[in-house]
This record gives structure tokens, sequence and C-alpha cells, in this order.
């Protein structure tokens, strides 16, 4: 029997870790498909306060892993694919394994959708990135690829602008599926230009001298043609990692946790939510490990009552 079950290991899980840990609730982290979460999958961080030089994402997490199991987390690598939150205590399964919790803390993320080519994994941190936001900064003077439709991917060409000298918008359709607002916004701006009907076919780049260029098709003449540029941002969407959930707990529509307002509890009570998987909106490392922490106070206090 745990007292605390933490289930993914971005920085909204270590965050809850840390603070539970201190708290001497001695929790149990279960890491996930991927230790560390999207943090991993990039190279400098700079916007993560305390690191005036930045930091790399996977020191980063690295830090925050060995902080939690210093204050009396216990670590294990699995990924769970089973709860049952109908009853308490809570179970949570494994591998092999099966845990019983008193609370449940779900830090499991969310995942980029990606286009599916091997070489935007390759180049990914290296020129490629899911994060306007997070790397914008790295192409000041530069010509950039966003791909995608619909307003994050016209949000993210419109951030972009302010660093870019092009933003060159790749879409499969003829028309946008944003907001006529986001449409709008990015149609007037005279430093983004759009490719209609055309798709990624491949990355062209190094991770030892990043992103060169771009091989694309017109997905009705099927004619080949190449852009160069020095960094793509895929920006067609995220899936929150809550299958194991479903059945189990509210999911809005798009499949994220539902917490309430100015909280983390679910309603399920002793079921806690915090980092991406609850937050379809921010999406920001900061923003993560602030709801972490919250979860871990709030079970904290769940417990104490």
């Amino acid at each position: 029997m745990r007292n605390v079950v933490i289930i993914g290991s971005g920085p909204a899980g270590l965050t809850a870790a840390i603070y539970s840990a201190r708290a001497n609730l001695s929790p149990l982290l279960i890491e996930g498909r991927e230790p560390g979460g999207q943090l991993t999958l990039t190279t400098l961080v700079e916007n993560f306060p305390g690191f005036p030089e930045g930091v790399l994402g996977p020191d980063l997490m690295d830090s925050m892993r060995k902080q939690a199991q210093h204050f009396g987390t216990e670590v294990v690598n699995g990924f769970v694919h089973k709860v049952d939150f109908s009853k308490r205590p809570f179970r949570v399964w494994y591998g092999e394994n099966e845990v019983e919790a008193k609370t449940v803390i779900i830090s499991t993320g969310s995942s980029a959708k990606m286009i599916g080519i091997e070489s935007e994994r390759r180049l990914m941190g290296h020129g490629v990135s899911t994060c306007a936001t997070c790397d914008g900064f790295f192409f000041r003077g530069k010509k950039i690829a966003v791909v995608g439709g619909g307003d994050s991917a016209m949000e993210e060409a419109t951030f972009l602008t302010k660093f870019a000298t092009e933003v060159n918008v790749i879409h499969r359709r003829d028309s946008l599926r944003a907001s006529k607002i986001m449409q709008d916004r990015a149609l007037a701006n005279p430093k983004v230009k759009f490719h209609w009907n055309t798709a990624v076919e491949e990355v062209v780049g190094t991770p030892e001298n990043g992103v060169s260029g771009l091989r694309l098709v017109n997905t009705q003449t099927k004619q080949n043609s190449q852009l160069d540029v020095d960094g793509l941002f895929i920006a067609i969407g995220h899936n929150p990692n809550t299958e194991v959930f479903k059945g189990q707990i509210d999911l809005d529509d798009l499949g994220y946790i539902r917490t309430q307002a100015s909280s983390t509890r679910t309603n399920v009570p002793g079921i806690f939510a915090c980092g991406d998987v609850q937050d379809p909106v921010f999406r920001q490392a900061i923003t993560a490990a602030g709801t972490g922490c919250m979860a871990a106070i709030e079970a904290e206090r769940w417990l104490e009552h």
C-alpha cells in the first residue's frame, strides 16, 4: 500500500514527487514509456527559470529525478497498462507488478502528433520542433516551415514571424481548418507564405548541422519540390496520454483529463491530474511543474482529511 503513486515522469510528475516526498509520503513514481517526458526530446531549454545560460532538456529532467530520489521517491521504470479507480484502495498495474494506492497523481502528459517520417524523428531537437514558444528564439533571422492547418499551426506561424525572416506554412489541403480570426491573422502577415496541397516527404539535414531543407510533394499532382529552410515546426495537434484511464475518470471531448477549477482534483476523490494531460492550452515545462506542485499539496491534504 502506497500513500501516493505518481504515473509519469515529466516536469509535472517529478515536481509532484519532490513535494510529496518532502511531505514524508514516500511516493512511488512510475516513469512511463518516455522517462523524463517531452523535454528529453529537446536540446537547449532557455525559458525555464533559474538557468540564465539555458539547460539541456535531458539534463534538467535528470536533475529533477535526482532531487525527487534524494527526498525519498522510489522511481521505477515501467508503463502503466491498467488501473482500477472504482474503489479504494486504488490499484495500478505496470509490467508484471500491481500496486495499491491511497492517492494517485496522473502526469502522463501528451504526445505531439507527428508526420510519420523517419527524418523528423532523427532531427527532433536538431532543427525539428513541436513547440514554437520553446524553440522559436533559436531561429532568429532564418527561414522556417510550419506543418499544419488548424488553430495551433496558425498561432505558431504568426508567433514565429517575430523571429524568422520567412515562415512557410505547409498544408495537405487547399483550405485551412483554423478559426477565421486565426486564418485572417496568418493570411494578412507578409512574412507567412502558404504551400497548399503539399506534404513533407523528407526533412533534409543532419543532427550535427541541423535542418537545411524539405523535400515536398504536391498531394494532387504528385510533383516533387525542394524548399530551403533552417527549421521545421510540426503543429498538427497533440494526443493526451489517457488511453488507460478511459472509463475510470472524466475526460473531455479531446481526451484530456477534466480537473476542477483552480485545482488538480478529478471527479474521483483521491485521484489528481497535473501537467499536459489536463492542460491543452499552455503545455510548458514550468506550468506543468506548477500543477505538479499543486497535485502533491492537494494529495497531502486529502490524505490528512
